[in-house]
């Protein structure tokens, strides 16, 4: 009974005695009792020979559930390997490198953006850091230097620059040279002064010598001055070379005058306007020596080529209501016969402006053919005569062109950007 009542102390079992389980025998004679409850042996040692054996199958219960010795050690066991930390090691010791480096790569893109956002960052010539923009000045502020990239949009079927994307070259540093010198106004080109007397910059004469043509893909470097013409005109110059070999590629020379914008007749330069672009005039030569000769008028009889029923665009107008200079060019080109547009290729011209053209002019263009008769010209040149009229018969624009072999291996002059005079 003693072995009863310690076991009944431990494991609420209802009852021990052989009435309630069968399974418990007791055994008189041995000197000793062995109680074997679902795997439990408890030995007690007497001086009796009193042996009680019991196998209870009731599993114990805690507030009405019931529980397993060997699950619950489960589970003491996980609760000490959870709350336990893992031993201290050198690896588990070590920062989270990817949290790191992923906070390194954001501090280093977001400096990156505001470095792209800054313009005060130094320019070396020799690297292009925006190559294309407004361009600069230079030589003592009187030369104004630009840089452009040959568009694929911008070549013809020879993979070349077209002559028309050369010329808008050439008008566009002469519009941005302006704007760079404080001294555009309201006007094309335009300053303040000429702006107040409704004036304008009207083209008279260029000249042009193509030397080479840049191709897709290539920078040109355009240079360009001004310099005084006669009393009442102005003269600028264009330098174009390669950017990255130096060579000459095109020579150019125009003169200006001005026009009133409302009476469309011509202007002496006043001279509020005179002190303004004095002080940007350069003292120099021609970059193009003056082709003197005489241009002369095409007629039906004398023309070889006459195309009809050219008309301008809307696109064609600049901001003075007239059409831009450059229009010219393709309007003389469309004159010209298709056979020579397909073996040679255009290598100067000489262009003199009579009159301006509206939106709904209606123009016709000439042209003759012959051999250059310069001693001097490679073989195989041609030179055409050009005449631009409108149906009336009025005189628009007289011209020369000169064409060479395509692919002929010119040597061009290496010019450089003049000096002023002493």
């Amino acid at each position: 009974m003693a072995a009863t009542a310690v076991i009944s102390a431990i494991l609420p079992v209802a009852s021990l005695t052989p009435d309630s389980d069968p399974k418990i025998s007791t055994k008189l004679g041995g000197g000793s009792m062995n109680l074997d409850t679902r795997g439990l042996n408890s030995k007690a040692a007497s001086s009796g020979s009193l042996q009680v054996k019991a196998n209870a199958q009731a599993p114990p219960k805690i507030n009405g559930t019931s529980v397993s010795f060997s699950a619950a050690a489960e589970s003491v066991k996980k609760e000490d390997e959870i709350s336990s930390p893992p031993p201290r090691t050198f690896i588990n010791q070590l920062p989270d490198w990817s949290m790191l480096l992923a906070a390194i790569t954001t501090i280093f893109l977001a400096a990156e953006k505001q470095w792209m956002m800054l313009d005060w960052k130094p320019r070396r010539p020799d690297m292009l850091i925006d190559p294309f923009g407004l361009g600069k000045i230079v030589q003592d502020g009187l030369v104004f230097r630009q840089n452009f990239s040959i568009r694929s949009y911008e070549i013809g079927a020879d993979r070349t620059a077209s002559i028309e994307t050369l010329m808008n070259h050439l008008q566009e540093t002469a519009l941005n040279h302006v704007r760079s010198a404080g001294l555009l106004g309201d006007g094309f080109g335009a300053t303040p002064e000429m702006s107040k007397r409704d004036l304008i910059w009207v083209i008279t004469r260029t000249q042009v010598l193509i030397d080479c043509y840049p191709k897709w893909g290539d920078v040109v470097e355009v240079d360009t001055w001004v310099c005084a013409s006669g009393k009442n005109g102005m003269r600028r110059d264009w330098l174009v070379r390669d950017c990255r070999t130096g060579t000459t590629l095109t020579r150019a020379t125009s003169v200006f005058v001005m026009m009133n914008k409302q009476t469309r007749k011509l202007s002496k330069i006043p001279p509020e306007v005179r002190e303004e672009i004095e002080p940007y005039f350069m003292d120099s030569a021609p970059i193009v020596d003056e082709d003197m000769r005489k241009l002369p008028k095409l007629d039906d009889r004398t023309a070889d080529f006459v195309r009809s029923g050219l008309s301008p665009r809307w696109n064609d107008l600049d901001v003075n209501q007239h059409v831009n200079n450059v229009k010219y060019i393709g309007w003389i080109l469309e004159g010209a016969p298709v056979s020579i547009l397909e073996s040679h290729e255009l290598s100067g011209m000489a262009l003199e402006y009579r009159r301006e053209c509206g939106r709904d002019s209606v123009l016709q263009s000439l042209a003759a053919v012959s051999a250059d008769t310069n001693g001097d010209s490679p073989p195989g040149k041609l030179e055409c005569q050009h005449l631009l009229r409108l149906d009336g018969g009025l005189e628009v624009l007289r011209g020369r062109t000169e064409w060479r072999p395509k692919y002929a291996k010119t040597l061009g002059n290496v010019d450089q950007v003049p000096a002023q005079n002493a």
